[in-house]
């Protein structure tokens, strides 16, 4: 999972190229489901046993995963969060689940997911306790919680920094990283890291961050609310200079769950939230109950080329290259084949607004011919020239995304840096 003692501390004394966390895993950002946002950590099984955080809730979703379309598409993580655990260690110092709540054992659970031909993923805290106040994982029971973790056949692990310092965190990341690796059972492994230290250079080193983990929480938690997903998008592109670059196939930024087909969201909201994640290069882990999901939240999480662009195998996350007055913002995600994403997002309250520009305004090369097609509508159209103006139609709160594809390109070569500096000069890549 991680570099040497010796490879790290070079890490720390040089300006070093971002290089992969190479265990193989991740190579595409990881999807699945997490219980999280939408069931927090409820506990009270016997008020709620059908929401309450329990095997149960857990074995239902990885049915509804394996039987409603879901695995076949590349939702393929069950992922626990807090509050699964005992409040106490066991005799021998070990983390064992709520006896109650996970009668038969994280083990029966990983065996019963890896059968629907899934994987689990399982929650831990690099402190004295979880944010839940469940026991947590300090320095001394790095090495043992790994191995415990491993044991049970556990895929993924998410690892919180609540009660703990920027020390602790220093030293407790890249160990836990080691200790995972030194299991020899491949275990993707989610940081949190950066979240807990502001997110942004000086104290965030997006270099190391990349040699240690698979992904990394950067910011706030994510809430069933418009305004949430809102100040997460304005995080991470108002910093995109120091992101973009950060990510790539075994290595991204997270910036937390898909709330799409929860309470707070409108439908055009919901299909914002996909687009802007997709485009985002962003792991695409929905929070929501698919016991009961709409049809039309369904259609969103489902859509076939939604996810090829997010799954996207160059890895290179999209910007913001737009930002207009009228509250109309653009978004480009370079893509493999020299096809490009484009997601045309409105920030306006009021009605449906059309937005006209043209392919030569968005610095895509001259004398260059796309096929477009309509992320959401699938309606395509041939033989869109990059001098031609065009207009799209976008709702309120909504987007339009595109999936461009080359029909002509330029005779001269014209090729972008992986990690191109930001401003005027930033062109989709035509690798």
């Amino acid at each position: 999972v991680v570099v040497s003692g010796l490879a790290l501390a070079l890490a720390l004394a040089l300006p070093l190229p971002s290089v992969a966390l190479e265990n193989g895993l991740a190579r595409t950002p990881p999807m699945g489901w997490m219980s999280w946002e939408r069931f927090r950590c409820n506990v009270d099984c016997q008020a709620d046993p059908h929401n309450c955080i329990s095997e149960q809730l857990f074995f239902e979703m990885a049915d509804r995963l394996a039987e409603d379309g879901w695995r076949e598409l590349g939702y393929e993580y069950i992922n626990i969060d807090d509050c699964w655990s005992a409040k106490q260690r066991d005799a021998a110092g070990q983390l064992v689940p709520d006896p109650k709540r996970f009668p038969s054992g994280i083990k029966a659970l990983a065996d019963y997911v890896h059968a629907r031909g899934l994987k689990l993923g399982i929650y831990g805290d690099l402190g004295i306790l979880t944010c839940g106040g469940y026991p947590g994982t300090t320095l001394e029971n790095v090495k043992q919680d790994a191995q415990t973790f491993a044991a049970w056949g556990v895929d993924m692990l998410k690892l919180d920094g609540c009660y703990s310092s920027a020390e602790e965190q220093a030293k407790g990341y890249p160990e836990m990283a080691r200790a995972l690796n030194a299991t020899g059972r491949p275990i993707v492994y989610s940081c949190s890291w950066p979240a807990y230290q502001g997110g942004l250079p000086p104290k965030v080193n997006y270099t190391i961050l990349a040699e240690i983990c698979n992904l990394w929480r950067n910011y706030d938690d994510i809430q069933d609310s418009w305004e949430s997903v809102l100040s997460i998008v304005d995080w991470f592109f108002t910093n995109q200079d120091v992101l973009q670059p950060a990510a790539g196939p075994g290595h991204w930024n997270d910036p937390d769950m898909l709330i799409i087909g929860n309470f707070g969201l409108s439908f055009e909201q919901s299909r914002s939230q996909m687009a802007l994640w997709t485009v985002m290069a962003a792991p695409l882990l929905m929070s929501t109950d698919l016991r009961s999901i709409s049809p039309s939240a369904k259609e969103i999480l489902q859509n076939r080329l939604m996810i090829q662009i997010n799954q996207d195998p160059l890895g290179i996350q999209g910007r913001r290259i737009v930002k207009e007055k009228s509250q109309i913002e653009v978004f480009l995600r370079p893509l493999s084949r020299a096809a490009s994403a484009l997601v045309f997002f409105s920030r306006r309250t009021d009605m449906p607004f059309r937005y006209t520009t043209s392919l030569a305004k968005l610095h895509f090369p001259e004398d260059a011919v796309y096929e477009v097609q309509d992320v959401y509508v699938g309606k395509i159209v041939g033989a869109l020239r990059t001098a031609d103006n065009f207009s799209v139609v976008i709702n309120p709160s909504g987007v339009v995304m595109w999936y461009l594809r080359p029909m002509a390109l330029p005779l001269q070569p014209w090729h972008v840096a992986r990690q191109q500096a930001p401003g005027e000069g930033f062109h989709p890549a035509l690798l």
